[in-house]
């Protein structure tokens, strides 16, 4: 075991045993909220008496003992860990023994304490500080809307939570949360190339009834039944979204109305081919749909019994991990995704740089389309097994608003999300209580604004804050040498004193 990781072992057993001891006789939140804590005074206490390699920032500023270092990394990086530590215990507690799951929430818990005090930067704090603020304003918005409508914000939030935690629910807002992700990765590359992908929602749809017509009608083996389905919605998804790239780089179309007008156009093809006299046959009396999967090409489900359920979460879970992955993977770590960025962040610098910018629009768009592609297949995949008048629809412009809540960042879109579908679940419970549904609309549509807000000026401000950090360290840099070689004495210093503005002299003024 390397010997950095030696004393992180020993704290997190600390928090652990500290947690086990008090859980009986205290609530399980509340012994682990302390073993956590002393957890991470525990690290404070080792960072201060151990030399380590000190934090550095996103552009190379020392961050410890600065004020915002203090003010906001440190108080954030023990709310997160308490946080995950609680999250964790809590999850786990739904098919595990209390001390147990407690004790794991601990151990987690206490690990993340040591390794946000020394890994997290500011700029990530800000980040988290901004997505706080923003959940605060939003649950204030959505309470004064209940409060003025004569509606109690605390029984109704309560409720939320009470429903939205139960294990049906769970497996709901997992599933959910899946199609969601997909769909927001959709959206997410092209806002990195500054490209507005409005068009996932009529992709998804235009190949999940190709995919459905094309597995209905072609018996295969499985597993080749459920990679040629797959294969033919990326394939479909990926040639819709590429006609607005080619418009866009071959006559300037904006790429919001193209794939507006190509959403219009898909649901019309789609309506014109789901009928009985072309791919649709008779599903119910009131319904029809492409001909049902044979069972052969459905994808199983993962049985949610340690969630206490008896539904099943969507086996393409996995689809959309390996999508998020493969998503951060050729962000960060292939050529290709460096010059996306860089086309991102400047067309013309790019170009100077060697990037052809035309190709890599519409490459991003020819991307962004067979992700949207992939959308409805947990649905088609997972439950329904046919494409019908009751598809899910709209959730391309959902993917929308939780790529910006996720700032376009894998994980930020997983935890958007999750919410996302969280707030949906939660509302279902609503209207049985006299209580109008809209309210988890209205928290919706807050959040993302004032995320969007929050977080650009908290990310501005941030900005100036790194580059005054950076102008300081710069002038000392500048500062030292010309302080060790001009000694004591010397002409130049004498000549400081009188007044004379020799170059030499000019470097002894700037080193005092």
């Amino acid at each position: 075991m390397p010997p950095a990781l030696v004393p992180g072992v020993l704290i997190a057993l600390l928090g652990t045993i500290v947690t086990v001891a008090l859980d009986t006789v205290l609530l399980w939140w509340a012994a682990l909220i302390i073993g956590v804590v002393l957890a991470f005074a525990a690290v404070i206490l080792v960072d201060r008496r151990m030399p380590h390699v000190r934090r550095a920032g996103a552009a190379g500023t020392k961050e410890e003992g600065t004020a915002l270092h203090n003010t906001l990394v440190v108080p954030t990086a023990l709310v997160l860990s308490v946080v995950s530590g609680l999250l964790l215990a809590w999850f786990l507690d739904l098919s595990l023994i209390e001390p147990v799951a407690a004790a794991l929430g601990a151990l987690v818990g206490s690990a993340a304490a040591f390794l946000l005090h020394r890994r997290l930067s500011a700029m990530l704090a800000l980040s988290f500080a901004a997505v706080f603020a923003a959940g605060i304003i939003a649950i204030a918005v959505t309470a004064l809307v209940l409060f003025f409508s004569g509606i109690a914000p605390g029984a109704t939030f309560a409720r939320m939570i009470e429903y939205g935690s139960r294990p049906n629910s769970l497996v709901q807002i997992i599933n959910d949360g899946t199609t969601y992700y997909l769909a927001a990765v959709a959206v997410a590359i092209g806002f990195k190339m500054k490209l507005f992908n409005i068009g996932v929602d009529g992709q998804y749809r235009l190949a999940a009834l190709m995919a459905a017509a094309v597995g209905g009608w072609l018996v295969l083996p499985p597993v080749l039944s459920q990679i040629v389905i797959i294969l033919v919605a990326v394939a479909v998804g990926g040639a819709w979204a590429g006609i607005a790239g080619y418009l866009k780089v071959t006559r300037g179309v904006s790429e919001v109305i193209s794939t507006i007008m190509l959403n219009a156009i898909a649901t019309g093809i789609t309506a014109y081919l789901l009928n009985t006299d072309r791919l649709a046959v008779e599903i119910s009396t009131n319904n029809i749909g492409t001909p049902p999967l044979p069972e052969g090409s459905w994808v199983p489900g993962i049985p949610a019994l340690f969630l206490g359920s008896e539904r099943e979460i969507f086996g393409l879970v996995f689809l959309a991990i390996a999508v998020g992955i493969g998503y951060a993977v050729m962000l960060n770590r292939t050529r290709f995704g460096f010059e996306l960025r860089a086309t991102g962040q400047s067309q013309s610098a790019a170009e100077a740089s060697g990037v052809n910018v035309k190709k890599m629009v519409f490459l991003s768009m020819l991307f962004s389309g067979m992700v949207a592609g992939l959308v409805g297949m947990p649905q088609l995949l997972g439950s329904s097994h046919f494409y019908a008048l009751d598809f899910p629809t709209g959730i391309g412009f959902i993917g929308i608003a939780i790529a910006l809540l996720g700032r376009n960042h894998p994980v930020g879109i997983a935890f958007a999300a999750v919410f996302w579908a969280f707030l949906n679940q939660a509302a279902g419970i609503l209207p049985f209580d006299g209580i109008p549904q809209e309210i988890a609309v209205i928290a919706q549509a807050t959040i993302v604004l004032t995320v969007v807000v929050v977080y650009e000026v908290v990310h501005r401000w941030g900005r100036r804050y790194q580059q005054q950090q950076i102008g300081k360290e710069l002038g000392t840099t500048v500062a030292e040498p010309a302080e060790a070689t001009v000694p004591a004495g010397t002409a130049s210093d004498s000549g400081d004193a009188t007044g004379d503005d020799t170059p030499g002299n000019d470097r002894g003024g700037e080193a005092k």
